[in-house]
């Protein structure tokens, strides 16, 4: 059994528990909170309190977080679409709608059921039953590169390489609205969103973490813009929260498009890619860069909004994501 342990401030002092308790325990989500407040998982100065409880300030409040029930992961012989491999790495190209790994209540046709099934127990255990060589993940609706790691080596060296953000991380979208500009960068801290706890926001300091993305202009079109977004950080969502602060959410995105709708029948989730993914082998040093083609539903995409005419002011787009691996050095 876990505990967290918060103290209320005169600020806090007046809101309800399970609502104070969601903006302080932000790895939970809130109906947990309030499915563990009904269990007597949560009391406030030693004593259990309703959910409607108003807090007062100097309360102490304790939560008791059970620990998870670990299910079997069991391997399925689901096909991998493999952009490179070797002893201690291997590069998938995930299709849209499958998850990355198992979560309690969804243990089956996850991308780790069939990497289990394709690399048996060469797998590194550093995050877990769960979700074994998953260093990084993308979202179900999200396709292209991810890198798996086979042993504890291979993960650490390359959790480091993200910690200090010299992987690359390219992403190709297509996005609501014209942007004028060729290049710009966004920044902006990201957090949870203070109004729904299912999303992602950029928040103000000191919430969240902070966050940047470099976006590059590829091609115009009437109401539409296809980018080419690169990560310099890696937080949740972080593509799709900060193109939508920008004013230019991604097409097909259902959480953060707001009322816009998909001109196009049929699509399902964000029009989000990861094209080019490029990290230091952990054994050998050398600079490994897989890039990963674009979708059939995206070209097809492309192909209609094209047909459609392009923006006054289009660029016609200079480079996008081909091939399959491409292995170089880099000094």
């Amino acid at each position: 059994m876990k505990q967290l342990s918060f103290t209320a401030d005169a600020q806090q002092a007046g809101e309800r528990l399970d609502k104070l308790l969601g903006t302080l325990a932000v790895d939970l989500s809130r109906s947990y909170l309030t499915q563990l407040i009904r269990d007597g998982q949560v009391t406030v100065c030693g004593r259990t309190q309703k959910s409607s409880y108003r807090v007062r300030e100097n309360d102490v409040l304790v939560i008791s977080v059970p620990e998870e029930q670990q299910a079997d992961i069991l391997p399925e012989n689901i096909p991998l679409d493999i952009l490179y491999e070797d002893a201690d790495v291997l590069v998938v190209n995930k299709p849209k709608g499958m998850v990355v790994h198992p979560a309690p209540g969804h243990t089956e046709g996850t991308l780790v059921n069939a990497v289990l099934h394709h690399c048996g127990s060469s797998l590194s255990g550093i995050n877990g039953v769960l979700r074994p060589g998953i260093v990084h993940r993308i979202d179900k609706d999200t396709t292209g590169s991810v890198l798996i790691c086979k042993n504890d080596a291979a993960h650490r060296s390359i959790a480091a390489q993200l910690k200090t953000h010299s992987i690359t991380r390219k992403y190709y979208a297509i996005v609501f609205g014209v942007i004028r500009e060729d290049a710009l960068t966004i920044q902006g801290r990201i957090g949870r969103d203070p109004k729904d706890r299912k999303k992602m926001a950029v928040v103000s300091a000191p919430a969240g973490k902070e966050a940047v993305t470099h976006v590059r202009v590829l091609e115009r079109f009437r109401k539409f813009t296809y980018v080419e977004c690169e990560l310099e950080t890696g937080r949740t969502h972080q593509i799709r929260v900060h193109m939508a602060s920008a004013g230019h959410p991604l097409l097909g995105d259902a959480v953060y498009a707001g009322n816009r709708k998909t001109p196009f029948p049929g699509l399902k989730g964000q029009t989000l890619h990861a094209g080019v993914l490029g990290f230091r082998h952990p054994s050998s040093g050398e600079y490994i860069e897989t890039r990963c083609a674009l979708p059939p539903y995206f070209e097809e995409l492309l192909q209609k909004l094209r047909a459609e005419g392009p923006a006054s002011d289009r660029r016609e787009l200079s480079q996008k994501p081909d091939g399959r691996m491409d292995s170089r050095k880099r000094s």
